[in-house]
């Protein structure tokens, strides 16, 4: 198997972390030798967070250059079209339609772009949910990421991997159930 690559992309506080790990778990457990790479930015402040999953029978490397993922998931899409130029020309991205003003926008010193969601569509294959809405119906926004990593998971086809023991082996105990949900949730989405 050709090593695989992964970017989870998002800002600070939304859980791109916790879901890399959720996908490098689930990736290990089935036999595959993972590197994963962490970029956390000013990533408590709302700054910019990237995370890079490979995967294969052999990985040398956790990082992979423009053009070389397989798959970006973006938790907010200004984000999508700041990382674009890392997915491969026939790669999918996993967009969450939602948006999060960076400091530089919160501050008023710049504005959102608009046609964010165009440019990806326009230029790759893209599976955009309403990945917060879907959270927030389920009773907190919280989850996002796991209904995120539910798209993901649906994208990879991995469907040897027990996606769900991987989570309830991950996440705290006491979120197990919403984020089981979550999961559910984000890959009937992706699945539509």
């Amino acid at each position: 198997m050709a090593v695989k690559t992964a970017i989870l992309v998002g800002v600070g506080g939304q859980g791109a972390i916790l879901t890399a790990k959720v996908l490098v778990n689930g990736l290990m457990r089935a036999g595959y030798d993972v590197k994963m790479s962490e970029v956390h930015g000013m990533s408590q402040r709302g700054g910019s967070v990237s995370t890079q999953v490979r995967w294969g029978e052999k990985v040398y490397a956790p990082l992979v250059g423009p053009g070389g993922a397989d798959v970006l998931v973006a938790f907010e899409k200004m984000e999508a079209v700041r990382y674009a130029l890392f997915l491969k020309p026939d790669g999918v991205a996993v967009i969450n339609d939602y948006e999060q003003a960076s400091a530089t926008i919160a501050a008023g010193l710049a504005e959102y772009p608009a046609g964010c969601l165009e440019a990806m569509r326009d230029n790759f294959r893209c599976v955009v949910l309403p990945a917060a809405e879907i959270a927030e119906g389920l009773g907190s926004a919280k989850c996002m990421n796991i209904v995120l990593f539910g798209a993901l998971a649906h994208v990879l086809g991995l469907d040897e991997i027990d996606w769900e023991q991987v989570i309830r082996e991950t996440v705290p105990p006491k979120f197990l159930e919403l984020n089981l949900a979550a999961y559910r949730a984000g890959r009937a989405a992706a699945e539509a």
